[in-house]
């Protein structure tokens, strides 16, 4: 079965609590923490993500899924740590060379986190292949990232199929988690590529039912 990481990028702030609450007990696996700086992409959701998170950890035991879309990306590593998330994802398009990504890598797991490289969609899958040994997931962004409400790129999904064979093959351990323009008429899709873990925002945020659709898209 799939698991289900929320996005809370579209959530008002006046409700975050309450939501927070709501998805906890509607079964999501994680909650989703999309921190923008509005430099690496457009959106800037530093604060807000930031305010999230620590309303998290005061009123929910659900682990938090850090996915940094930012340029600096040792600041907010530091930023993030204190909160001690069950993961933390950086952008391969972010880092100057490799030297940097395994700078990264090591930093995060020496404080006992999970850590996890995230690409874009125009961003080759063999180009991460060397690190998949160090890391704990791989995020394919299925949108361009930089914003909620996209939808999926259908081309993506061969790099998560391509990724399952290579894990197979080459007896490695991580997971693969599919972000952007999913939602219950495009799970499917992602499902028979055979991703891990599927980050879906408005899909759930803007249903009727937490709790059915959540069900829903872990048994579709």
């Amino acid at each position: 079965m799939v698991e289900i990481s929320t996005s809370l990028l579209s959530l008002e702030k006046e409700d975050i609590t309450q939501n927070i609450y709501n998805l906890e007990v509607a079964h999501t696996n994680y909650f989703h923490i999309d921190v923008m700086d509005g430099k690496f992409v457009q959106s800037d959701t530093s604060k807000r993500m930031q305010k999230y998170t620590h309303q998290i950890k005061q009123v929910s035991n659900i682990p938090i899924d850090v996915h940094l879309m930012v340029e600096n990306i040792e600041e907010y590593i530091e930023e993030y740590i204190p909160f001690m998330p069950n993961r933390i994802t950086f952008h391969y398009e972010a880092c100057k060379n490799k030297e940097e990504v395994l700078k990264y890598i090591n930093k995060i797991k020496d404080e006992g986190i999970k850590v996890g490289i995230a690409i874009s969609p125009n961003t080759n899958i063999e180009e991460i292949y060397e690190f998949l040994p160090f890391i704990h997931m791989i995020l394919i962004m299925t949108v361009e990232p930089g914003k909620g409400g996209q939808k999926l790129i259908f081309d993506t999904l061969e790099k998560i199929e391509n990724l399952y064979i290579y894990r197979d093959e080459n007896d490695l351990d991580f997971d693969i988690e599919a972000d952007g323009g999913i939602n219950l008429e495009t799970i499917s899709n992602v499902k028979r590529v055979r991703a891990d873990i599927v980050v879906v925002g408005s899909g759930i945020t803007k249903s009727s039912n937490y709790t059915q659709t959540i069900k829903s898209l872990k048994e579709y």
